[in-house]
């Protein structure tokens, strides 16, 4: 590739990839596309740039068109699927081993009889295997699947499951099934990062130290803990743990050095001329970066310590900016799905604005020049950093540009170094393990400098209104210090602006009188918020799986405050997430019918109870006083809320014999009733259908559920009273604000084009 056509060969990729993700809706597929092919092909002998550029887009577009066509087709979700696979990782979550596997071949009896479309494309499968199998990296196994298309939950502000599959190739999700038992077809093939690995198992040293000694070095950062994450985020210190080119340039340039030097003895005469130890630096970062097993940032960090390698040798090099365009275009035509990785943008978007701070500036010189360099480089960047996490994540780490001026250099001169010389001085009886010993330390003090941090400055996740407010005013304040001839004034004006909007007071954004309803997405359970200016109430807290994992635990940042928390009854799918609630929440007030077994002390919620607040008013209709007699679904708390004549009326899972109990005691109309029992033939009765008509009915139900909920029967009979229905299943999560000046419109997550105007 000439170099000048290395910028336009990079948009080309950006648009093949952003044509591929848009065109998938039109149903473009890679055969309709072969025509740009040839396309490319034909110019290439007419206008050779443009021929180059046309192959780059076509290259990318099918790339990701081949990802969607990979994806489990909807026709074999909840199905069994025979396959034999291998093991790419096997990480242990509970009692349970979850494994990544790449798909050698699958079948099934109804794919083979044709009543079902074919799985051949399928590649990579992400599945939780309740099993006392041992599962080993590299083995291929004979299984059979349970598993659906690519989802996750889909609500406002969280981290979104199912873009994240999609960004990691990962074309299924599912669970092993305990019959037939799977049967390992071969063992595992040594390779020399599991090889690493294992040796690394041996040693004596501590648990903390294997771990980042193995993410570090080896790049298996799934070995860090969920506190080594939390502890990494809150610092903004992520950067330093996952391979990127901070590790893979240090690989390079210690390798470089020592070669420059060797050139230096045995060719004193014209040491500088020689290639070779530029040549010595690649074939490093190329190992090293396959050591670690090739995974994107891995890639990436080397794709772009190759180029950097080759500007710096001044030898028919490219210069930054070239270097910085076919980076772009090399990392994309190797990985298009790094398109939509956010990592790669923010290494991407950190080495141009290094490249605008310093170029034209001399390079640093002496101990002293490349401390200010280091200082410097880290102060202009964090408020871009900020900018872009921000953005992406909707977090500041407010410790973060501090922290980083000192974590930075320890990680890079002290951790990384010994890291790497502990391996290399392995072989030599305990001298590995000494310098081990040295990272041991240092880490020691990396994680109390992080742990002071978050202490003293906590992660802080701002309110959504807030937050591109001030990632525009960080972008500014990191321009107006970054760019040269800035006036003085505008700097401090910028550094003002950030200083503002960072303790700037934002009022409720509920005005009074008016209740912000939310029914989250949270599979086969039920988790309802309601929020209106002073007051905060969870009806129930959502299912916990059998791996351990609560919803509730991906919806706010830990420390929310909760006035009251009505859980309907003691069920996993609406008492699950209790544990999140304690672990990372406070809650002021519990209620729960009586008799139910929850490990929280709680008031009795019973019929006849009612309050207040801020001109909201709550209704306890279910259950009456002493009703141990009835089941547990039966014994659900059942809630009315008004809002002068808007109402929702919540009922837990209670049957329809309850429901024609407390049926004159609806106060009608109700404006949205939240179904019973997930949308249940058991609940949801004629006559209660019929005396509430709900203008608007919602089922909180999983996706794809084993249970069909909701049922035909129930639907038929709320659209029979011409009720608008909605369920979280298909429409994500769903929010509405009851409030007497206005109509009710529901917002989902998984908008339906029509939608709106039909109900």
């Amino acid at each position: 590739m000439r170099l000048g056509v290395a910028m336009p060969a990079a948009l080309s990729a950006l648009a093949g990839g952003t044509v591929a993700w848009y065109s998938h809706t039109a149903g473009v597929t890679p055969n309709a596309f072969g025509w740009v092919l040839v396309a490319a092909l034909l110019g290439m002998g007419w206008r050779p740039r443009i021929g180059i550029w046309l192959l780059v887009g076509a290259w990318v577009f099918i790339g990701v068109q081949k990802e969607w066509g990979s994806r489990l087709p909807a026709g074999l979700g909840g199905e069994d699927i025979a396959v034999e696979a291998t093991v790419l990782t096997a990480q242990p979550v509970g009692s349970a081993t979850r494994l990544l596997l790449s798909v050698d071949k699958c079948q099934s009896a109804l794919i083979i009889r044709g009543q079902r479309p074919s799985c051949s494309a399928l590649g990579k499968v992400r599945i939780t295997a309740y099993s006392d199998a041992l599962f080993e990296p590299g083995e291929q196994w004979q299984m059979t699947l349970r598993l659906r298309p690519p989802s996750g939950f889909a609500n406002p502000d969280t981290f979104n499951y199912e873009q994240w599959l999609w960004r990691e190739g990962i074309h299924a999700t599912g669970y092993l099934r305990q019959e037939p038992a799977p049967v390992r077809l071969s063992p595992a093939d040594p390779t020399l990062r599991q090889l690493a690995l294992d040796f690394l198992a041996r040693k004596p040293l501590d648990a903390r130290t294997k771990r980042w000694l193995a993410a570090l070095t080896l790049g298996d950062s799934e070995q860090l803990t969920q506190d080594d994450w939390s502890l990494l985020n809150a610092t903004g210190t992520t950067h330093l743990v996952v391979i990127s080119g901070l590790h893979v340039g240090l690989v390079a340039s210690f390798v470089l050095m020592l070669a420059k030097l060797g050139a230096r003895f045995t060719t004193p005469t014209h040491w500088r001329m020689s290639t070779w130890p530029w040549w010595l630096a690649a074939l490093a970062c190329v190992g090293y970066a396959t050591l670690a097993g090739m995974a994107p940032p891995a890639m990436r960090a080397m794709v772009m310590t190759l180029v950097g390698l080759w500007v710096l040798s001044g030898r028919h090099a490219p210069g930054p900016w070239q270097g910085w365009w076919l980076a772009l275009a090399l990392v994309l035509l190797f990985d298009p799905l790094a398109l939509w990785r956010p990592g790669m943008w923010l290494s991407f978007i950190a080495v141009a604005w290094l490249i605008i701070i310093w170029q034209g500036r001399s390079r640093p010189q002496g101990i002293k020049g490349w401390c200010w360099a280091l200082v410097r480089s880290q102060l202009l960047l964090a408020p871009l950093m900020a900018a872009a996490v921000l953005v992406a994540f909707g977090r500041v780490a407010p410790a973060a540009p501090l922290i980083n001026l000192v974590a930075v250099p320890w990680v890079s001169s002290v951790m990384v170094p010994t890291a790497l010389l502990g391996w290399l001085l392995s072989p030599i009886p305990l001298a590995g393990e000494a310098v081990w010993w040295l990272f041991e330390q240092a880490l020691s003090v990396f994680n109390l400098l992080l742990t002071l941090a978050v202490q003293h400055w906590p992660l802080w996740e701002p309110d959504r209104p807030l937050a591109y407010p001030l990632a525009l005013a960080l972008l500014l304040l990191s321009l107006c210090w970054g760019l040269p001839a800035v006036p003085p004034g505008l700097r401090l004006t910028a550094t003002a602006l950030v200083v503002a909007l960072s303790w700037w007071p934002l009022s409720s954004s509920l005005p009074p009188h008016t209740l912000s309803v939310s029914v989250h997405d949270v599979g086969q359970g039920q988790l309802i918020e309601l929020r209106s200016e002073n007051y905060r109430l969870l009806y129930d807290t959502g299912p916990r799986f059998r791996s351990g994992f609560m919803p509730l635990e991906a919806l706010w940042s830990p420390g929310q405050k909760f006035d009251q928390v009505i859980v309907s009854h003691a069920d996993n799918d609406h008492a699950g997430g209790i544990g999140a609630l304690l672990a990372d929440h406070q809650v002021k007030q519990w209620l729960a019918p009586a008799g139910e077994a929850l490990p929280v002390p709680s008031s009795n919620c019973q019929r006849g109870q009612h309050w207040e607040r801020d001109g909201v008013s709550y209704r306890i209709l279910w259950p009456p006083a002493g009703s141990n007699d009835f089941s547990a679904n039966d014994r659900s708390c059942v809630l009315e809320v008004s809002v002068g004549e808007q109402r929702l009326l919540i009922t837990g899972d209670v049957g329809t014999e309850v429901e024609r109990r407390f049926l004159r005691e609806v106060d009608l109309p109700v404006s949205v009733l939240v179904a019973g029992h997930h949308g249940s033939g058991t609940s949801s009765g004629i006559q209660f259908v019929r005396h509430a008509s709900p203008e608007h009915v919602v089922f909180s139900a999983g996706r794809g559920n084993p249970f069909h909920h909701p049922v035909d029967s129930v639907v038929r009979r709320f659209r029979q009273q011409g009720s608008c229905l909605w369920s979280t299943a298909h429409d994500g999560a769903l929010r509405f604000r009851l409030n007497a000046a206005q109509p009710i419109q529901i917002e989902t997550m998984r908008p339906v084009p029509g939608r709106r105007n039909q109900c």
